[in-house]
């Protein structure tokens, strides 16, 4: 889960820096370097029958149901009359079409981000920050902040439970400060999110509702974005972990304000309880988005450490060996994840959207 959407902007704010062939998007600046209308590169073996399901707009974060028929994803397309990012689900087998608005899950008020479904396939987590107020929060300029890539951690998100017709069940937070990036885990039984409560950015598991909160992480800097194995044991996270003085002063500066500096993560593993935390990568610039392939014996994660300008999905074994390039865009990949019965993929992309800012979901069938 994950970063919010904010996060895209961030991360293609890198990528369009350069641009030199753009004309549209957010500010009116592309995410992308170049125009790329490409659907599936050919080194990209592991793919098989890659479609598009959306066209226009943020499209991120998608995560399958417990079936592997329906997608929960976040999206802000103005066209569909929103100003920041709310929860829609969709069927994985039908691409939208252009003028077709799906089934709204969230409020509609606030920004929302980092849904998933509940083991029911009836029920859906989310975190957003409508309690706090109906308007979408305020962004934070960069260049108050010298330039550098930020991204904010409203103190008022908090975690909700809805139906799949977008009813409101249940508030599963309370706790003043940042509570998001629910995830579920395979065996229906926990959910694993981000929370400042303790004072800084730090994992918890809860019961799906919401009772016996316990800490996971207690290491200086952000940890979140976590996922569960598919055994339920172990969980998968990004973690930036500051070590100099300096580092560490700008990291607790920046959280004070709420904000973190996400230009430097690498992935961790531990086990759901905190115990034997194993870094598993050190490869530079950043590495996240992670999710456990099907055997629970890799992990699959977008990064840039190849190159500043482009972001591409890899796989890693969970001792840090076997580091493998899965796609080549030139724009941006990220959030991927493997449909629990392991047939298929979804990620979020640049690829295939005329140089424009749009970032869609690609769903693939996976070839080992």
């Amino acid at each position: 889960m994950k970063f919010n959407s904010l996060i895209l902007i961030v991360f293609i704010a890198i990528l369009g820096c350069k641009s030199s062939k753009s004309n549209k998007g957010h500010d009116g600046k592309s995410g992308a370097t170049e125009i790329v209308n490409v659907l599936h590169y050919p080194q990209e073996k592991h793919f098989k029958n890659i479609r598009q399901i959306t066209f226009g707009g943020d499209n991120a974060e998608a995560y399958w149901s417990f079936d592997s028929s329906k997608l929960v994803f976040q999206a802000n397309n103005k066209a569909w009359g929103l100003e920041c990012d709310q929860i829609f689900t969709m069927d994985a087998s039908k691409p939208l079409d252009s003028t077709e608005i799906p089934q709204l899950i969230s409020t509609g008020k606030g920004r929302t981000t980092c849904s998933y479904f509940l083991a029911d396939d009836k029920t859906i987590v989310y975190s957003s920050t409508h309690l706090a107020s109906a308007d979408c929060p305020p962004v934070p300029k960069k260049e108050d902040y010298g330039n550098k890539y930020i991204w904010p951690v409203y103190e008022g998100y908090d975690i909700f439970l809805a139906d799949t017709k977008g009813n409101q069940l249940k508030q599963l937070t309370f706790e003043k400060g940042y509570d998001s990036e629910p995830t579920v885990s395979p065996k229906g039984d926990k959910i694993v999110f981000t929370s400042t409560r303790t004072g800084d950015l730090e994992l918890f598991t809860m019961n799906v509702d919401g009772s016996d909160v316990k800490q996971v992480t207690n290491e200086l800097g952000y940890d979140g974005g976590a996922f569960f194995s598919p055994d339920g044991k172990k969980l998968i996270f990004r973690s930036s972990r500051p070590k100099t003085d300096t580092e560490i002063k700008e990291y607790k500066d920046l959280l004070a304000e709420g904000l973190v500096q996400p230009t430097n993560m690498e992935l961790y593993i531990c086990n759901v309880d905190g115990s034997e935390l194993t870094k598993i990568t050190d490869l530079g610039n950043a590495n996240w988005a992670p999710f456990f392939h099907p055997s629970g014996k890799k992990v699959i994660f977008s990064s840039n450490h190849k190159s500043k300008h482009s972001f591409n999905l890899f796989m890693i074994n969970l001792d840090g060996t076997g580091l493998e390039q899965i796609t080549y865009d030139k724009v941006f990949d990220a959030f991927p994840m493997f449909s629990p019965d392991g047939k298929k993929i979804v990620f979020s992309s640049n690829r295939n959207n005329n140089g424009t800012h749009d970032t869609n979901l690609f769903v693939a069938e996976w070839v080992d």
